[in-house]
């Protein structure tokens, strides 16, 4: 086994005990706090697939501008540690059921894809995820719809300054 490997699978465990401890945790504070240390782990995950700009763009918006909006809220709400039992009622024993029959759904769709996975990469892969290929992709085939988001990115930040203004006044 590779290097690379040996990290992808390190990333990949650490991904789903977070996520898992991201759910399961009474606390919303440290539920959130998971969930950070989920979206680190996919930005390593990405950076092992040779997808420099998703791993970036992983951390600067999801683990850094979503996740402090995500802290302010569970602080504005200030939110209490409830006591959490399980009930024995037909809900859960569903929920769980339900849950059982997704987790086999996607194992039988894992080991049953095997053998239908590419054995080869294809010769460009190692480009296809950089930054500089993401911004010649923007800046040529796909320029119109790209300026025409900022336009609208735009119009839509300065209608919210001018409907903020009016409430001042």
């Amino acid at each position: 086994m590779e290097i690379g490997e040996i990290i992808f699978w390190i990333l990949s465990i650490g991904a789903i005990a977070s996520a898992l401890l991201c759910v399961t945790r009474q606390s919303a504070v440290v539920s959130a706090l998971m969930l950070v240390l989920t979206f680190v782990c996919l930005s390593g995950l990405y950076l092992t697939l040779q997808a420099q700009f998703l791993a970036v763009v992983q951390v600067a918006v999801y683990a850094g501008a979503i996740m402090v909006l995500v802290l302010f809220v569970i602080m504005l709400l200030n939110l209490s540690a409830e006591e959490f039992k399980i009930s024995r009622n037909w809900k859960t024993v569903a929920g769980l059921l339900a849950t059982l029959g997704i987790m086999a759904q996607i194992l039988a769709a894992i080991f049953m894809s095997s053998d239908k996975l590419p054995h080869t990469i294809h010769a460009n892969a190692g480009v296809l995820g950089t930054t500089e290929s993401i911004g010649e992709m923007l800046y040529s085939n796909y320029s119109f719809p790209f300026e025409m988001a900022s336009i609208i990115l735009i119009s839509a930040a300065v209608g919210a300054i001018i409907l903020a203004k009016k409430r001042l006044v």
